[in-house]
């Protein structure tokens, strides 16, 4: 299977604290892969470095173009986005004032009816904006949140506004998703469900995800291959029983 992502030896500081260590990973096409770690161990700071919020000090990072593995460390997070690389927040970043379904659509670039000059002229823009409308349902539908298409952000709970940050994010026809916590104050039932639909979709879409997560009862359950920080180094790796089962990864979490 090839790379997706490769992450050769990055190392990202803060004054004197070393957020990243000489970090190096890979991410596979078609993967459904895990990142996890104490808090602070780096796991938020490695994903603004691969989505271009933050210039690494040292490494690289690439990302696959066609058959090429190409460097994207130093590109702003607009230029790292139109190569195909999404990602989500562990605080949702919604419009409040607006419903479900404008909180999607206003997601995807390149929208015609963006355009001054094209918004004069419905036809050129029309047919576009049924199919991102189509697209929306169908991930409400997927993700059980039809109910709320014409909903303020406000009248959500925090748990379905966790839900619709996810839903935001596969708007965009991404080749790499990154998610931050997606299940972060979610219930234990509806965070199964949420795994289950990305793991439908990774299969039946051909995604890869690349997904943070403190919920490990419930991560362990979906990913294919875990990776550990800790303390910005890379801890342990593998699939997730023996992840779990390291004695390394064990100390880190509880300290025994």
């Amino acid at each position: 299977m090839s790379v997706i992502l490769e992450v050769r030896d990055v190392a990202k500081y803060f004054g004197g604290v070393k957020a990243l260590d000489g970090v190096s990973l890979t991410v596979p096409e078609r993967g459904l892969i895990g990142l996890i770690g104490p808090n602070g161990s780096g796991k938020t700071t490695l994903f603004n470095v691969i989505t271009g919020f933050y210039v690494p000090d040292r490494g690289s990072v690439l990302f696959r173009e066609s058959n090429d593995l190409v460097r994207i460390d130093g590109l702003n997070p607009n230029e790292v986005f139109k190569k195909g690389i999404v990602r989500t927040f562990q605080i949702p970043r919604l419009f409040n004032s607006l419903t479900v379904l404008e909180n999607l659509l206003v997601t995807p670039l390149g929208q015609k009816g963006e355009n001054p000059v094209r918004a004069l002229f419905r036809n050129s823009w029309s047919k576009q904006e049924r199919e991102l409308a189509s697209k929306a349902i169908e991930l409400l539908k997927t993700f059980n949140m039809l109910h709320y298409v014409n909903s303020k952000i406000s009248e959500l709970s925090a748990a379905h506004i966790k839900m619709l940050e996810t839903i935001r994010g596969l708007m965009t026809p991404a080749k790499l998703y990154l998610l931050d916590e997606p299940a972060a104050g979610v219930d234990y039932a509806m965070a199964r469900e949420l795994f289950t639909y990305v793991r439908k979709l990774r299969d039946e879409h051909n995604l890869t995800f690349f997904i943070i997560e403190h919920r490990l009862e419930i991560l362990m359950e979906y990913v294919d291959y875990v990776y550990v920080l800790h303390n910005g180094k890379l801890l342990s790796e593998g699939k997730p029983q023996e992840v779990i089962s390291d004695p390394k990864v064990i100390e880190a979490y509880i300290g025994v």
